[in-house]
């Protein structure tokens, strides 16, 4: 029961901090043209944004240094700063890890897949078109409701 609720409390972190990241780390931080992360901003929203969603970085394995192999840097050191958590708290660990794994897959398939994006991500699609400044969480939009920071298409914008 204690691996359980360390899991849950894993993946509420990791939603929290895909939160965190995306609106502080990528977009303020990344507004500023010579930051490490300007890379979301100029190179990944500017790309999907030009061909309706698709960013063409993901579609061979990270072994370039684009758009994918930066994220995939970012995961890997995240991945790594939490490693010690195996030993401290294992459910938590296998939360964060898991939700980490589901983040990469998920925003690779958003932008592999436009249509896929839009019907079983919308929340990641209308960040991208309807209002980059909301739709912070890619893999489940449970902080932008909490955080009010979940921003619909309209019905006409469908």
């Amino acid at each position: 029961m204690m691996w359980l609720l360390q899991f849950c409390i894993g993946l509420l972190f990791a939603n929290a901090g895909e939160w965190f990241m995306h609106r502080y780390i990528f977009h303020y931080l990344g507004k500023h043209r010579d930051s490490l992360w300007a890379y979301h901003l100029y190179e990944h929203h500017y790309v999907a944004y030009q061909s309706d969603m698709i960013d063409k970085g993901y579609q061979k394995l990270p072994y370039l240094w684009n758009t994918q192999m930066k994220e995939a840097l970012t995961l890997i050191i995240i991945l790594i700063v939490h490693s010690p958590f195996f030993w401290l708290a294992n459910g938590f660990a296998w939360g964060v890890y898991f939700s980490i794994f589901a983040y990469y897959f998920l925003h690779r398939q958003a932008h592999l897949r436009p249509y896929w994006a839009k019907k079983y991500l919308p929340w990641h699609y209308d960040h991208h078109f309807v209002n980059s400044n909301a739709n912070w969480c890619v893999t489940y939009p449970l902080f932008d409701y909490l955080l009010q920071t979940r921003c619909k298409r309209s019905e006409n914008h469908t």
